[in-house]
């Protein structure tokens, strides 16, 4: 997936974030009926990368997509989405293999990016960063238009391929040629992980 970047990027490690969206157990309970494969797939992988950052001393921030019990706050996505993850339940909380610490930022979203109408702009200025790399679920919804808002506001947007999933591999694929090409350096968490370490 690399050969579609338009533009390489080096991570700025001490300038950088990992976002973590939307892995919660709404998303990736086998039984649940909004269950997303590829979100499990890349478990593993997103543990691995919250484990570097936090040994790196740098930002590990959560999303959770979350809506009050009688869809109040859904907006056309209460007609779009047959199912809502309802805010204080079991299912909207984060998968416990990547559980936040106390001290993580989590941002309760109700769309899809994570910067609607929400306080993680606040969040990113007040910690000076400027590299945001981005994981989770679903690679073509809330991971692209995160990404895409992040560019708008003059972040440098890493986007793992490896790192993010959905519901189908031409849909994953579908993205990362897009932000690829206008919107974020498409890379994997290894690169990733040598940048924490200074390689």
């Amino acid at each position: 997936m690399v050969k579609y970047n338009t533009h390489r990027l080096k991570l700025d490690s001490r300038r950088a974030a990992l976002l973590v969206i939307d892995m919660q157990n709404f998303f990736l309970k086998p039984k649940s009926p909004t269950y997303t494969e590829g979100g499990t797939a890349i478990l593993p992988t997103v543990k691995s990368l919250i484990g570097a950052f936090r040994k790196s001393g740098r930002p590990v921030i959560y999303t959770t997509h979350v809506h009050a019990a009688d869809a109040s706050d859904a907006g056309i996505m209460k007609w779009w989405w047959e199912g809502m993850c309802v805010e204080g339940t079991e299912e909207a909380g984060i998968h416990p293999l990547i559980a936040p610490l106390p001290k993580e930022k989590v941002v309760k979203k109700h769309r899809y990016s994570a910067f609607y109408d929400t306080d993680l702009e606040t969040i990113l200025r007040c910690q000076k960063i400027k590299d945001l790399v981005i994981t989770g679920i679903m690679t073509n919804m809330c991971c692209e238009s995160t990404a895409r808002d992040a560019y708008y506001r003059d972040y440098r947007v890493f986007f793992l391929l490896d790192a993010t999933g959905s519901v189908s591999e031409e849909f994953h694929l579908a993205t990362l040629k897009n932000l690829a090409y206008g919107f974020a350096y498409v890379t994997t968490a290894a690169e990733i992980l040598r940048s924490l370490k200074g390689k």
